[in-house]
């Protein structure tokens, strides 16, 4: 397999060239965010998980709507809203998060804080566990025609976390394998290791790190993570002079650790929560909704920020490697060229026929899902392939697809 990881390394100067092009990415940033028509929602739920002597998982839940408030309806516009799962940081709980929240909720996701292992001795594969287990019972409340959120979930999913809880994102996602994608803060090495289940992982991967992080130093933590990822498509932004607690909003039990160690942040908690924003909204809206232009919004903020140095292995939405379905809304084949795996996503997240021949003819793929999968093709020869999509509406798209 080739390499195609592309890095930045980190710079000591700020040209005034590198500045004015990422002030004007920084425009397209804002002009293409700025639309957040969603107020904030709120409802507190507890699951209940049989497979495990029904363990109660309670959860915080923030969602998209007309009015803010707890309880209130979702949103009647807008469709059905992607799920994201955040796990909280050692004896830290989500009240910490608002800043994730505020900045997530309004552009139309849904948040889930599994609201356990909040004590001193935590079960880190517990905590993994109820990472997903929350994500399918939202999804679930999403069919359910007698709840708040009745067919207003999405199929797709992300899995986040803030250290302890970005160590445990990593377990969830290795324990389900529906879950979409996975996006970290400062995440730490857990008890049973994280770094060992990203050698899992195939899907979509975010990970931020500070680089004045004394809690959880990356090379110790993110970077391993990162570098163990089979993902073919990742990414790790390290923020220059971030820190580990600095991803949070204040919290007292996290500044007191982190006021044991060097080096101390040197940014502020503001500037920390921006940057981590001006990645993390266009990349969730990429990878769960196929937002092409946010991705092409990360993808443009990302090589011109002199805030982060960063390394990835792939651009969201380059032109000339995405085949864009023109006689669709939103229906996306991509990467092309691809290698081990292809992400698909339906057009309108409609239930959808995906089906992929080679040069001959002969039918190599064929995949009934609902909004998105991901294909392994490690089994295909290297050569052209042909794609088509089909849904109840008939032939979405077609395109040709070359694999390397």
């Amino acid at each position: 397999m080739k390499n195609n990881s592309l890095q930045v390394r980190p710079v000591s100067t700020r040209s005034a060239n590198r500045s004015c092009i990422f002030s004007a990415c920084l425009l397209f940033f804002n002009v293409h965010l700025a639309a957040q028509p969603f107020e904030v929602g709120h409802t507190a739920l507890t699951f209940t998980d049989p497979a495990r002597n029904n363990r109660s998982v309670p959860c915080e839940i923030y969602y998209p709507a007309d009015l803010a408030g707890d309880n209130v309806p979702l949103a009647a516009l807008g469709g059905a809203f992607p799920v994201v799962s955040f796990g909280h940081g050692f004896v830290m709980t989500w009240e910490a998060y608002q800043n994730i929240w505020e900045a997530v909720v309004p552009e139309g996701f849904i948040l889930v804080f599994p609201n356990t292992e909040t004590s001193f001795s935590p079960s880190h594969l517990d905590f993994g566990l109820d990472l997903a287990f929350a994500i399918g019972q939202v999804q679930s409340l999403g069919q359910d025609a007698n709840s708040l959120f009745y067919g207003k979930v999405a199929a797709t999913s992300c899995v986040m976390g803030h250290s302890m809880g970005g160590g445990a994102s990593f377990l969830a996602a290795q324990s389900d394998t529906s879950i979409s994608a996975i996006a970290t803060l400062a995440p730490a090495e857990t008890s049973t290791s994280a770094i060992l289940a990203a050698a899992d992982l195939q899907i979509p991967a975010l990970i931020f790190a500070g680089s004045n992080d004394c809690v959880t130093p990356p090379g110790v933590h993110q970077l391993p993570m990162y570098d163990a990822l089979s993902s073919e498509c990742k990414a790790y932004v390290s923020i220059t002079g971030g820190s580990h607690c600095q991803m949070a909003n204040n919290n007292l039990l996290c500044n007191i650790g982190e006021a044991s160690c060097t080096p101390a942040p040197a940014i502020s908690r503001a500037e920390q929560h921006l940057i981590v924003g001006r990645y993390l909204l266009p990349w969730l809206k990429f990878q769960l909704k196929g937002d092409c232009p946010a991705g092409e919004v990360f993808d443009a903020a990302i090589a011109t920020d002199p805030a982060i140095t960063y390394q990835r292995t792939c651009e969201l939405c380059p032109a000339t490697n995405t085949e864009e379905m023109a006689s669709s809304k939103g229906g996306r084949v991509y990467p092309n060229p691809f290698n081990e795996t292809l992400q698909v996503i339906a057009a309108d997240y409609l239930p959808s026929e995906f089906s992929l021949f080679d040069s001959m003819g002969r039918q190599v793929l064929r995949q009934n899902f609902s909004g998105t999968f991901s294909a392994d093709t490690r089994r295909l020869a290297n050569g052209i392939y042909f794609f088509e999509m089909k849904s109840q509406h008939g032939t979405q798209g077609k395109g040709k697809l070359v694999k390397e």
